[in-house]
């Protein structure tokens, strides 16, 4: 896992969707998509539940939030 990804996925948690964070990040949406989906794959969960406007966090994406929170800082 890279802390970039964990980066990426922090601001998802932040923004709210993926195309604003993709914007607060200035890469394309298509490009955030696909790394949280290898990110899902890689913890082996859903992180996310996509809805139309909104992503909600699932019980294991609010884990993994707070727990990248700390690395992210730490690393800062």
């Amino acid at each position: 896992m890279e802390l970039r990804v964990l980066r990426y996925f922090l601001a998802v948690t932040s923004e709210g969707t993926i195309t604003d964070a993709a914007k607060v990040l200035h890469i394309t949406q298509p490009n955030l998509s696909k790394q949280l989906t290898k990110l899902e794959r890689e913890v082996g969960c859903t992180l996310f539940i996509r809805g139309s406007r909104r992503i909600t966090l699932t019980e294991e994406g609010r884990l993994l939030q707070r727990k990248a929170r700390g690395i992210v800082d730490s690393a800062d």
